[in-house]
């Protein structure tokens, strides 16, 4: 089985194959052109940029908004790619290299709204759009999916088509806790332990509450989810993270998440009873 890494939608994607990585290489990059809100040109940023409220799609867009509209589903509206006017507003503006400080907090932007009406895209006014990790998990499904690679690692998103994989998860500060049976399936982890600043005094993080739309102020450093997908993946992490010290609850509750793991502020490790532990 060939290893190849390569940079690719802000973070680092590593696969398992037993052909070349450049169709891998070219899948990311179009997903990457379509999806990223750091790029002027993507079709996502002339969509945020609009003053229009109704949008065309293309069909890899579309693919990928049915998706967020599946996980804000799910997590009853805790993962919402519409929380991206918090995003901004709190200081993401920009690749997180040149995020800077605020020197006081920002006003809170009016909640979001978003969906699909007459064949085409509606937002709300004011809502901007992150696809961020749903376009990521996605991008590691279809690449399996389709057969460009076994296993496909996107900053955290994993998604398996091998029954015997076994992955490592790291702590916030790189150490390894857990080894996750993980067959062919998926593991994403979503953490606020690592892009961080501060905001009228106080540090924040990349991940929005959009019920407050505001960073999440959670127990949970990290979490991490196995699910069948990994944009659903993806998603249950997140969702755990923002439910904070009831997310463990949570997940067991859920039939479609197979297991979860969080990581607290104090260091201590906590797992749903159906995590499948490698030696």
């Amino acid at each position: 089985m060939r290893h190849t890494s390569f940079r690719a939608m802000g973070t680092t994607v590593e696969a398992w194959s037993s052909d070349g990585d450049e169709q891998l290489r070219d899948w990311f990059e179009l997903v990457e052109s379509v999806c990223s809100r750091f790029r002027p040109d993507s079709e996502i940023t002339k969509i945020n940029e609009s003053t229009e409220t109704m949008h065309d799609f293309s069909p890899l867009l579309g693919d990928v908004l049915r998706v967020a509209a599946h996980a804000r589903m799910l997590t009853g509206g805790l993962v919402d790619i519409g929380a991206g006017s918090a995003v901004l507003a709190w200081g993401y503006d920009r690749t997180f290299e040149e995020v800077a400080d605020l020197l006081r907090e920002p006003a809170r932007p009016a909640a979001s709204d978003w969906g699909f009406r007459a064949g085409g895209l509606w937002r709300s006014p004011g809502t901007s759009l992150d696809l961020g990790g749903i376009a990521k998990g996605w991008a590691c499904d279809r690449a399996v999916e389709i057969g460009m690679a076994v296993v496909v690692s996107a900053g955290g998103d994993i998604r398996s088509a091998a029954d015997d994989a076994v992955v490592p998860v790291l702590d916030p500060w790189g150490a390894t806790v857990a080894r996750v049976r993980l067959g062919a399936a998926a593991l994403a982890t979503s953490s606020t332990s690592k892009r961080r600043w501060r905001a009228g005094g106080r540090e924040v993080s990349h991940i929005i509450d959009p019920r407050s739309m505001a960073p999440v102020d959670s127990p949970v450093l990290s979490a991490s989810v196995v699910a069948a997908t990994a944009s659903d993946a993806e998603a249950g992490a997140k969702a755990v993270l923002i439910h904070g010290a009831d997310g463990l609850a949570w997940a067991d509750a859920q039939d479609w998440i197979r297991s979860a793991l969080v990581v607290w502020d104090d260091g201590s490790v906590y797992a749903t009873p159906d995590l499948e532990w490698a030696e």
